[in-house]
């Protein structure tokens, strides 16, 4: 199997705040971004793997900045690296200054997709080269955070976590 660079499974996602996506503050419903990181998400796990892709878990998610009514936003999903069949896909969200175009980063999230086949049964996806600095970080960090989350499911043995040792040896 061919492996890809993230920028192959760049999702850009823009969308205009409503009052109907509003909470009683005028700001953008947590829910409301959460599907939409979803959705951005999804089509970038089907981008990489080309297959049907499924939500697993949504590992991080940081409200740092609330989204006001009004507000363009702008929602950047890539495949920050890829395992057997699972994808780590990596999000940022930003608002657009209306006036001068700037984007200002309100939030960030990353989210787990499993590539199936039409039964629904896990398949194998190709393997990730990262090109820039931020996304060999990002490549870097995901088998931290995919062996500590293995740990704290009690599926890996946490002597056998070797990245996460390394942390602190």
């Amino acid at each position: 199997m061919i492996s890809k660079h993230p920028s192959e499974s760049l999702t850009v996602l823009t969308d205009l705040v409503l009052p109907s996506e509003t909470n009683p503050l005028n700001n953008l419903f947590g829910g409301e971004l959460l599907a939409r990181m979803d959705r951005a998400a999804s089509i970038a796990a089907g981008r990489h793997s080309r297959r049907i892709s499924v939500t697993v878990s949504v590992n991080h998610v940081a409200f740092n900045k609330a989204i006001p009514l009004g507000s363009v936003v702008i929602i950047e999903a890539k495949v920050s690296r890829a395992f057997n069949t699972s994808m780590e896909i990596y999000l940022d969200v930003w608002i657009e200054e209306k006036k001068s175009g700037e984007r200002i980063k309100s939030n960030e999230a990353i989210y787990t997709f499993v590539a199936v086949d039409e039964t629904g049964k896990p398949i194998e996806v190709p393997q990730i080269v990262p090109v820039t600095k931020l996304e060999k970080n990002r490549y870097d960090d995901a088998l931290r955070r995919k062996q500590l989350s293995l740990v704290l499911a009690g599926k890996l043995n946490p002597h056998d976590a070797t990245e996460l040792k390394a942390l602190f040896v």
